[in-house]
Formats: structure tokens, sequence, C-alpha cells
């Protein structure tokens, strides 16, 4: 572990506050009243590491009073190339808020960015000497210390919980299974322990959430590091050996529940949106694909016997399903031809923090959909948007003769609903076989309005040199998906 060990001076000096923070919220209904963000952060790939470059975050500027809006005004590079940056997020945030929790005081300043590909875990200061718009890199956690310490590898998914730093993993550092979670130390970052006591018959792993008030926590399935690093396997694909469930665990006693099944079918179930409400028990969940033709659906996790059920075992039903788009054959990535169609691929969904919208990344037919889903086993259509997709290449207001590539992939939510951001990467190894002519990086703005539209932000395309693609955005402050409220 690289950088000196935290200290009352030191970079990674615990700052303990008179007060909360003041981004952290009890409640969602006080969090969706919270000033708008001003700037994001978001994780940059760079897709040819044999040139030595690494990966970044870069910060862009989204207040639309800046004379700089829509453009990037700072970061920080990354000490090594090959990292492959996916998912990050904060230190702290809300959850430090619950009544359990033994770190009230802690401080929304840290970015926890791990690399995907490299193992290695970063923490990155947003409230040094040059302010949010120049974060510099605090530590380094290199990946023979988390295979030391947790036994894991391939860190994915970052959530601040009430006791410690949690994440995912795909796998073990050989390649293979199982996956699962690991916590890391509120103040000094130190990985400590695995967090599963007892796994059951849990052995992929992708994402993870929870209903912290009812010490439920849900995790998903992608597939191990050596199915998904070389990109999408077919033959794997083939014979449904991705993941094909959410499972459910007690949260405090860390032990397995329940495997809830998605349809025999469907592969890769992937991002998990739980309600912010906590005295309420559902949640959504994307699955990327079907076997047999294509679709793409989104199912929710509910107690069985109804949504108003606080307790009792979980069920999961589909909600949504989407078909795959008939294509020529010839504007078709080898991968595809043989099907003569193009998949929706979801490979994101985002949930608003009042919980009455969902919004869904169709990555393969290059649309983002905006539900109502205020009755969530009914999502009702209100809007569609088109960026780019593997054959429509649909452009933005902004340049309508311009072409863009990639899709709308991962997705973040302002806390007050209105705005939502996308970018257009998915995973190098991935974006290889869908758009095997190259992704150009792009972020997307768009206003969310209160009769259920969605509309691209004329001002707000930001695109990035040098060939770097954008993955995952955080908002300053806190969004739809970095934070979790123990009190309605």
């Amino acid at each position: 572990m690289s950088n000196a060990s935290p200290s009352s001076t030191g970079p990674l000096a615990a700052r303990a506050l008179a007060l909360p923070d003041s981004s952290f919220y009890p409640s969602p209904r006080t969090a969706a009243k919270a000033p708008p963000e001003t700037v994001a952060y978001v994780a940059l790939v760079n897709p040819t590491p044999e040139d030595g470059r690494p990966d970044a975050i870069r910060v862009v500027d989204v207040d639309p009073t800046s004379a700089t809006y829509g453009f990037d005004v700072g970061g920080v590079t990354l000490p090594n190339a090959g990292d492959e940056l996916h998912h990050f997020g904060w230190n702290a945030c809300s959850a430090a808020l619950c009544p359990a929790a033994p770190h009230p005081h802690v401080e929304r300043r840290y970015l926890v960015v791990p690399g995907l590909r490299s193992s290695r875990i970063h923490v990155i200061d947003t409230k040094g000497d040059g302010g949010p718009t120049q974060p510099t890199l605090a530590r380094v956690i290199e990946p023979e210390v988390l295979h030391e310490t947790v036994g894991y590898s391939r860190p994915h998914t970052v959530h601040c919980g009430p006791d410690g730093i949690y994440l995912s993993a795909l796998g073990a550092p050989d390649g293979n299974g199982p996956g699962g979670v690991f916590v890391l130390d509120h103040d000094t970052f130190q990985p400590l322990r695995r967090w599963e006591a007892d796994r059951g018959p849990q052995r992929l792993a992708y994402d993870f959430w929870w209903h912290l008030t009812q010490d439920v926590m849900l995790t998903s399935e992608w597939g191990t590091p050596n199915m998904v690093e070389r990109g999408l396997d077919l033959d794997a694909l083939v014979n449904k050996r991705y993941g094909q469930a959410v499972h459910v665990w007690d949260l405090r006693q860390r032990k397995h529940l329940q495997r809830l099944p998605v349809g025999p079918d469907d592969q890769m179930v992937l991002e998990l949106r739980p309600a912010h409400n906590p005295t309420r028990s559902h949640g959504f969940v994307g699955v990327v694909t079907n076997v047999s033709d294509l679709s793409a659906s989104v199912w929710l996790w509910h107690r069985e016997g109804g949504l108003d059920r606080a307790d009792g075992p979980f069920v999961l039903t589909e909600v949504l399903r989407i078909p795959a788009e008939p294509a020529d054959p010839e504007l078709l990535p080898p991968a595809l031809k043989p099907f003569g169609a193009v998949p929706p691929l979801i490979t994101d969904i985002a949930l608003s923090v009042d919980d009455s919208t969902l919004y869904v990344s169709c990555w393969g037919t290059g649309e983002l959909r905006r539900y109502d889903v205020r009755n969530p086993l009914r999502p009702r259509l209100t809007s569609t948007v088109r960026l780019g997709g593997i054959v429509r290449r649909a452009s933005h207001p902004s340049s309508p003769d311009a072409p863009l590539n990639g899709g709308p992939q991962m997705l973040e939510v302002s806390r007050d609903g209105k705005r939502v951001y996308v970018t257009n990467s998915l995973y190098l190894a991935w974006d290889a076989q869908f758009y095997p002519d190259g992704i150009d990086g792009w972020l997307v703005k768009l206003d969310a309005g209160a009769d259920g539209s969605l509309t691209p932000d004329p001002r707000a395309l930001v695109r990035f040199p040098d060939g770097m693609r954008p993955h995952q955005v955080r908002l300053a402050g806190g969004d739809a998906s970095s934070d979790s409220y123990c009190f309605p």
C-alpha cells in the first residue's frame, strides 16, 4: 500500500465535524431538496494502455450559469496504465446518519476508485488545496494487498455504508470465482475483511445494494473475470453460464438467504436499484439479454404477498421486456450478423431519489428510456431519446449532422430528479465486439421534465479528447445512486 498512514496532519487525516456533513440527508425526501450539483466527476479509460497513458478522473462543469458549463475543467491522472476504471463511489454519505452508524461525523471528501482490470484501488481527495475541480491522489491500495487481505480481485461497485466502505469484486485473484463483497475501513481505507460469513450457493458477483433498515443486502451476477475480460464469451452465453439470479442476504449476520432466478434464457443480471424510501422493500434490476430472442428485461424484487409487506421472503417479478430491433446484417458487427438484429443490451438503470422514475439504458440500440414507476409493478413509458446505437448512430441536437457512436450506457440522476447524465462506453473488450470501429467518448446531460419528458441539453455534449472513454459519473454532493437513507 503506497503513501504514508493517515495522521492528524497527513493527506488522509480524518476530519471530525462538529455537525454532520451538509451533503448528508436523513431521508430521500430532504435529499431531493438539496442544491443542484455544480461539478461532475467522470472516470476516463484509455483504450490503448499499451501506449503508457494512464486512466483519469476528470471534472466537468455542470453549473449552467458558469462560463465553462459543459467543459472539462480539471481532474487527476492516475499513476499507472491499464487500470481500466469502471465504477467508483464516495467514502461517506447519508448512511452515516443511520441510528447505528459508528461514524456520524465523517465527511464526504474522498472518491474510492477501483481499477476493474488491475484490482488497484485509488483514493482521490476532492477537498484539497485545489478545491473540487483539482482533485489529488491521496492513496493507492495495490492489488497484492487486496488479494492477501480479502482474497478477492477485480473490485467493481463502491457503496458507503454506516460502518465502512463496501465494495464488490468479480472473482478471485486467479480470475475464477467466487466473487463477493469486502469492506474498507472508513478512516484508513485499509481492506478489513471478506464480508460473507455464509455465502450459500452464490458464486458469481457484480453489483450489490441494501435495505439498511431491514437488514437486507442484495447482490447480482455477471461473470468471473475469466468470463468477461476477453470479451463476451459466446459459448458461455449460449450455454447459460453468465449470471441468472439476484441473491438475498441477512445484512447483519452476513448470511445468504435466497436465490431469486430470472427467466431460464435471461443472462447477465447487473445493476440493482432499491427504493430509496427505507420503509419500502422493493427495487429494480436490469438483465442484459436473452439467449432465445436477444431481448432485454427489467425485474422487480419485492416481498411475497405484495409491495406493502415489510417482512417475509422475497420474489422476483418481470416488469419490462424490450425486444431486439431487426437490422441489415451488413450493418452489424460480426458477433451479431447471424441474428440480423440489434439487441437492446440493458447495461444500466437508474431510479430517481423519490422512487417515481426509472431510466433504462439500451446500449445496443442507442436508446434511453424513461418510465413512471409510481406503480412499480406496472412501469409506464413516458419518453425515449436516441443517442448513438450500433446501427442508428443517432446524433445529438447540438450536432445533428454528426453521428454518435457508442450508446447510452452509464446513467446518473441528480438528487432533485431534474437532470440525467449518460456516457457511452461499457468495457473495453466488449466495446470492441459491439462497436468494432471504435468509440469516441461522450457525456450528455438531459433535462427531465415534470411531465415525463426527457430532452438532451443542446449545451451539454462533452467530448473527451485523445480517444479517452468515459464510464461512471459521480455528482458532487451526491446523486441518485450514491446514498442510502434510514429515515423516510
